[in-house]
């Protein structure tokens, strides 16, 4: 008797047993939701290097401190690079990417890769092709249209022609672009002198060459540019801060900004040197490319995507354009309102 009951009572601990490890088994698929268990996350940045994504990264890092565990890999500016580190991703199987893309025309080959993988992905900063994003409905992407950028730096300059008009009546102007198929170098390319012909003034392109969206490259093109031109030049206007503040660089080499020497140059992101530089009477104006709400807006869609949960604003916290896309919007910076931009 003894003995059968010991047998009943081991039955017993040991149907119990199993019940709980297959509950628990089930509360750990669950991608984190319910179960206490925070989500990972695999983000790869085009190349570590760029004050710009410093500041998006930096913030995707503060929003998700002590919520999630995410893992930022560099990607070197090589997207074959940036593919392996993405098969790493889906193979530690995390529960949302962030991707920003290094060729946007490539971003087709991370999307089948996510969706093999039935993990969401976030792009940022870099518009992937419409194709792309219409692929796959746990596609995402993050940025601020270029286009905007552009019109601002434009009227930037504008506001200054109006106080400052040419000797000539034309403004002869040089462009420092991002890099050869990159949306945001092709319209802020555009839109910067159309905000200027808009504003009822006549313009003229002396040259053009892309930097990359280098500070290095961009002191050595316009050294160039001033080789070549010198003081026909009556603007410098540059698809980003690092490449305006690489202008700059040359352009005091040549002994602007100094003894009443000026010449306005414009650029993007409204880095903290391009403020320092701006404060300093070299940089006319930048345009704030907002990181911050850009890393937190990625953080929140990959949270929300993590969670298995259909993004909204009400989730999100920020507005869902045609159900895939945040608009962060840009801000035009001058040395009027320089002192209430909070980085």
């Amino acid at each position: 008797m003894k003995s059968k009951w010991k047998g009943l009572l081991f039955m017993s601990l040991l149907a119990g047993a199993v019940l709980a490890t297959g509950c628990g088994g089930q509360k750990s698929a669950d991608q984190g939701s319910g179960s206490g268990k925070q989500p990972t996350m695999g983000v790869a940045i085009y190349k570590y290097d760029d004050t710009f994504m410093t500041g998006v990264r930096d913030a995707i890092n503060k929003a998700g401190e002590g919520k999630a565990k995410i893992e930022m890999v560099d990607s070197q500016n090589s997207q074959a690079t940036q593919n392996d580190k993405v098969d790493l991703f889906i193979s530690k199987k995390v529960n949302a990417l962030g991707i920003n893309i290094v060729d946007r025309t490539a971003a087709g080959v991370i999307v089948d890769k996510a969706k093999n993988a039935n993990i969401p992905v976030v792009f940022m900063n870099r518009e992937p092709l419409p194709e792309a994003m219409n692929a796959w409905d746990k596609t995402y992407y993050v940025g601020a249209k270029a286009e905007q950028s552009g019109t601002l730096s434009g009227e930037i300059l504008a506001e200054y022609f109006k106080k400052n008009p040419t000797k000539t009546g034309t403004i002869n102007y040089v462009l420092l672009m991002g890099e050869p198929g990159h949306q945001d170098a092709e319209l802020r390319s555009k839109y910067a002198p159309k905000a200027l012909t808009d504003a009822g003034f006549q313009v003229n392109e002396i040259a053009r060459d892309f930097a990359n969206w280098d500070r290095v490259k961009g002191q050595e093109k316009m050294a160039a540019f001033i080789a070549a031109y010198g003081d026909k030049i009556d603007a410098v206007i540059a698809n980003n801060d690092d490449m305006a503040l690489g202008a700059i660089e040359a352009l005091k080499a040549a002994g602007y900004f100094q003894n009443g020497k000026f010449i306005p140059v414009v650029g993007v992101d409204c880095t903290a040197p391009a403020l320092k530089s701006m404060k300093d009477g070299e940089m006319l104006g930048t345009v704030l490319n907002d990181a911050k709400n850009q890393g937190k807006a990625v953080y929140s869609l990959m949270d929300v995507l993590a969670r298995g949960e259909v993004p909204t604003k009400d989730n999100v916290g920020f507005d869902i354009s045609d159900g895939k896309y945040i608009w962060v919007p840009y801000i035009k910076v001058t040395r009027e309102n320089m002192a209430d931009i909070q980085l």
